[in-house]
């Protein structure tokens, strides 16, 4: 359920970037996205949060909120807004798409006990493979980026490793309290960024469309997404949480073709499929149809005898 919440939160940012980036600078857009999250965040946490909850403890308690305000949070879409000004959303999404790819690598390094085995790395190629048919950017395109494909990289770079490193942390605070501080300390820093840019935004005119934007961007997917993400990193590992990235564009082509009337070709719906055999083998989840019918007859039989 956190994947999902997550995958579909996140899938519909790009929808509603396409909105509100036409009428906000690209960092200032963030810093206001953020902004909306962390109240709504600081909301949820007096309600349902005490102060010993949220007291970081430990050096572990820092670094995890570091890893998550500064790298997965504010420095990742930092990078990501800016970079999609170049080049299309296609080339973006395969860009990103990369995230998953990166993290296992990370993990090697830093983690001990994340090795991905060689079923994993099919999986992983052809989760990659998948994000090409879907997104179908053109090599011009691809090749052609200027600053947008570096960029895209490294916040594919700072997302992987983030993640990792909040797993490295094996932080005391619960994944809801890193979030908490973790938003508005993304919010602080993308607002830095947006003034060093230079940005202007004293003339602004936002009409309603940018509004809605934003109010998407922040709530679900700047403060709800990022609770579920979190909390899927804790339960799982980076690796497969981050698996997560592959099904981003499925939703994003989807949410455009259902909202914004882009055409959903016969190649997209193809790469939907190949996306999902890759997951099936990275995650290790049982892909023959025995072995899913003996585990529901088993859960059936578990039922009736506890009944």
């Amino acid at each position: 359920m956190l994947f999902v919440v997550s995958a579909l939160l996140f899938g519909g940012t790009f929808v509603a970037a396409k909105a509100g980036l036409a009428h906000l600078p690209p960092l200032f857009f963030v810093a206001v996205r953020f902004d909306i999250g962390a109240v709504v965040l600081v909301a949820f946490a007096v309600m349902r949060l005490s102060r010993a909850e949220l007291r970081p403890r430990t050096a572990g308690d820092v670094a995890g909120i570091l890893a998550t305000g500064v790298l997965v949070i504010g420095l990742t879409n930092a990078l990501l807004f800016v970079g999609q000004q170049y080049v299309t959303s296609g080339v973006a999404a395969v860009i990103f798409s990369l995230n998953p790819i990166l993290t296992p690598v990370f993990a090697g390094l830093l983690l001990t006990d994340s090795r991905l085995s060689g079923r994993g790395v099919v999986g992983m190629g052809l989760g990659l493979l998948g994000v090409f048919l879907v997104a179908n950017p053109s090599p011009s395109a691809l090749l052609g980026g200027g600053l947008g494909v570096p960029l895209l990289f490294a916040a594919a770079v700072t997302s992987a490793f983030g993640a990792v490193a909040i797993r490295r942390a094996d932080a005391t605070l619960s994944s809801t309290a890193r979030t908490v501080w973790g938003v508005p300390l993304a919010a602080v820093l993308s607002h830095a960024l947006s003034f060093g840019a230079g940005e202007s935004v004293a003339p602004l005119s936002v009409p309603p469309v940018a509004v809605g934007a934003l109010l998407y961007v922040g709530v679900f997917s700047g403060a709800v997404a990022y609770l579920a993400y979190f909390a899927l990193i804790d339960e799982t590992d980076a690796t497969r949480a981050n698996l997560l990235f592959y099904f981003v564009p499925i939703v994003s082509t989807v949410g455009g073709w259902a909202l914004l009337g882009e055409t959903l070709s016969v190649l997209s719906v193809a790469g939907f499929g190949v996306i999902f055999v890759g997951f099936l083998l990275v995650s290790g989840l049982a892909v023959r149809p025995s072995a899913i019918i003996r585990s529901v007859a088993s859960d059936r039989f578990l039922e009736d005898r506890s009944a």
